[in-house]
């Protein structure tokens, strides 16, 4: 990755009481990438992208934001640096309208023209945002929501934007639809995106470098592209489906990764 990096994770170690949930993982994401981190339910993603937006504090470590160091800061502080992280499970806020959890996502901002086309942007992405304006945001569908989520973070103009398996629970179209908006979010904006994700497949196509996450260790990184002709990548993420506990077994007797 070259030396215009925008966010640099160094050897964090991260905790839930007494478990330790990531192993000095290591990674950085280059200025208007998109980078994803795969690996099985438990792996550590969603710890991840909570240590590095603040919600939970390493033990261990450093996370530099634009060469800031913001590990242990409080995470309003770090939204306002311009990062942004939609967590998995939409978590809008069901009693408030569309309109209004869009105005949450632009709390902190005072450029009202700068708001006001933001919300015309990403209407242009999610049209049916628009169409369901004034409703409340707990009478939308699944897809309807995690379109809101994205949206309200995105109103935020982040630099890098945290998404946490932004496929869940949706169907094949709508997950379809919802990657095109994360590709021309990253293509027209430049935002950088930190992407996890469950569909191994649909993350590889649209990233442009990726991490494997195994127990909360980091045991392979690389292009998308070269990630995704490696035998062990197509054999435990994009062959057949199999049942979880038999693969996480074949997946730890392997002796191939660094």
């Amino acid at each position: 990755m070259s030396t215009d990096t925008i966010l640099r994770v160094s050897n964090i170690e991260s905790y839930y009481g007494p478990i330790m949930a990531i192993r000095g993982v290591s990674l950085a994401i280059e200025r208007g990438s998109i980078v994803t981190v795969l690996g099985a339910n438990g792996a550590g993603k969603t710890t991840i992208l909570k240590t590095i937006s603040g919600v939970l504090d390493p033990q261990k470590g450093t996370v530099e934001f634009e060469g800031r160091q913001i590990q242990r800061v409080d995470a309003d502080r770090i939204v306002r640096l311009g990062l942004s992280h939609v967590p998995e499970g939409r978590e809008v806020f069901p009693f408030l309208s569309v309109r209004e959890n869009l105005a949450m996502g632009a709390f902190l901002r005072h450029d009202k023209d700068g708001v006001a086309q933001d919300l015309e942007r990403v209407f242009g992405y999610f049209p049916r945002l628009r169409e369901r304006i004034d409703q409340p945001a707990g009478s939308l569908s699944g897809g309807e929501q995690q379109m809101l989520a994205i949206s309200r973070a995105l109103m935020n103009r982040p630099k890098l934007l945290l998404l946490d398996e932004p496929s869940l629970g949706l169907s094949p179209l709508l997950v379809k639809e919802i990657f095109a908006i994360i590709r021309r979010v990253n293509a027209e904006q430049g935002v950088s995106i930190l992407l996890v994700e469950q569909n191994a497949r649909m993350a590889l196509e649209t990233a442009h470098y990726g991490y494997v996450l195994e127990v909360g260790r980091v045991v392979m990184d690389d292009t998308c592209e070269r990630l995704m002709h490696s035998k062990d990548i197509q054999e435990f993420y994009l062959g057949a489906k199999e049942e979880s506990a038999r693969g996480e077994r074949r997946w730890k007797r392997k002796k191939t990764w660094r």
